[in-house]
């Protein structure tokens, strides 16, 4: 969440920045909180002199006692017990103010960078960069649920069968393939120096409030009720919360971490064509990295980041593009994020496969993930950052749809020494 300070510092900076990302009473939810922290600073003003006075009062009792003044001295008392009856009043109020306050800070999402575009939604984002050769299919290419049945590789029947719809099973080849493609990103993570961590599936309240996904304004997130946890909809969140109420040591920055899990989303309100086989599903892999940086090198490592997730998209041979997302497209929380899609030639449509984000300190601030500064010996917030590399349901589709041929689907060189064979077939085993 935003911090005091910098809403206070830069109140216009702010308003201008909600607007950007299209908040609606961007102005007025900032004039709320700013109205909010003056009532809690006077509050506290109160209080603290309450509390100094009756210090002041009771050392004064013991000097009447001394001096023989008892019915002086329990005067005082009297009214140093109605000192501590009102400090007791301002400590509730400094408590409910303070709750009220962080909920209204959890309602404000973050300030977009100054690099982000104007705009409304998906069609106004920019193109930064683009990679890769579109393939020249034939008329009667298939599209890749098409291809599934053909070669008996996903079963979404089956799916619907044992859980519901958006629960495909993999089958033979394809199930290798999956295999194959998680320990290729994982790998190619750890080469960059990215540690890799194992995490749960499912997190507490404290672990979705931290990275922002809590509370869950579009209800997006499984929720096991019994045990109030949630299913992850991304190893973001366990993998940021490693790093929840913690102080860290500049010299240990930046951390880098990645990892693979299977996410879960219930994508309401997701239907129609653009939803078929593959491209939205309520399971699916990824590869997340993530990570925990100094405000001043952050933006170096979101290039690293971007560097990172391309060089995937360049090994496993897909024709992408690079978005940097407008300020009506982005998410909740973060200041700056750019979209990978890649081209799925039968569908002739772009399919996004990662976002990578630079945070800043809205979610360390969020998670109290701060760090020591070596100079100066103050405790600041970190930067957080993450990003898909990669998420595994597109990335198959575009595989299988831009790599048919009259004998099978060809699988990209670079995943042939994980998978063990060449050709997604008939030879389904």
């Amino acid at each position: 969440m935003l911090t005091l300070k910098l809403i206070s510092e830069e109140t216009e900076h702010v308003i201008k920045g909600l607007e950007k990302k299209h908040f609606n009473g961007a102005r007025e939810a900032i004039e709320n909180v700013l109205a909010l922290d003056k009532t809690r600073r006077a509050t506290q003003q109160q209080l603290d002199k309450n509390l100094q006075e009756g210090k002041k009062m009771a050392a004064r009792i013991g000097q009447l006692m001394k001096e023989g003044k008892a019915d002086e001295a329990a005067t005082i008392k009297a009214e140093v017990a109605g000192l501590k009856e009102a400090a007791k009043t301002l400590e509730h109020e400094l408590s409910d103010i303070h709750n009220r306050l962080t909920e209204l800070l959890c309602t404000i999402p973050n300030v977009p960078n100054d690099d982000v575009p104007e705009g409304k939604d998906a069609s106004d984002n920019v193109v930064v960069k683009e990679g890769g050769h579109i393939p020249d299919l034939p008329e009667d290419a298939l599209c890749h649920w098409d291809l599934c049945k053909k070669y008996n590789l996903i079963n979404f029947d089956l799916g619907v069968k044992i859980t519901g719809a958006g629960f495909p099973v993999y089958i033979g080849k394809m199930a290798r393939l999956q295999r194959a493609l998680e320990a290729f990103f994982l790998d190619e993570a750890r080469k960059s120096g990215y540690m890799e961590i194992q995490p749960p599936y499912v997190v507490n309240e404290a672990s979705g409030y931290g990275t922002g996904q809590l509370p869950d304004k579009e209800g997006q997130m499984y929720h096991c009720n019994l045990d109030n946890l949630y299913l992850i909809p991304t190893a973001e969140v366990p993998v940021t919360n490693l790093f929840r109420d913690e102080i860290l040591d500049e010299k240990d920055l930046p951390i880098k971490y990645c990892a693979y899990s299977a996410c879960f989303r219930r994508e309401a309100g997701s239907y129609g064509k653009d939803v078929r086989g593959l491209n939205r599903l309520h399971q699916f892999d990824k590869v997340e990295i993530v990570r925990i940086d100094k405000p001043e090198h952050s933006y170096k490592s979101l290039d690293e980041m971007l560097a990172h997730v391309e060089g995937l998209c360049q090994k496993l041979e897909l024709p992408y593009h690079i978005l940097r997302l407008c300020g009506g497209d982005m998410s909740f929380t973060s200041a700056i994020c750019y979209d990978f899609e890649v081209y799925s030639a039968a569908q002739k449509k772009w399919l996004e496969v990662s976002s990578v984000s630079n945070f800043e300190s809205y979610q360390a601030n969020r998670l109290k993930c701060r760090y020591r500064n070596s100079e100066t010996k103050k405790i600041e917030l970190c930067h957080t950052l993450n990003g898909s590399a990669l998420a595994l349901p597109r990335i198959v589709a575009a595989i299988m749809e831009n790599n048919q041929t009259p004998e099978g689907i060809r699988v990209p060189k670079v995943l042939v020494p994980y998978c063990g064979f060449e050709m997604l077939d008939d030879k389904n085993f």
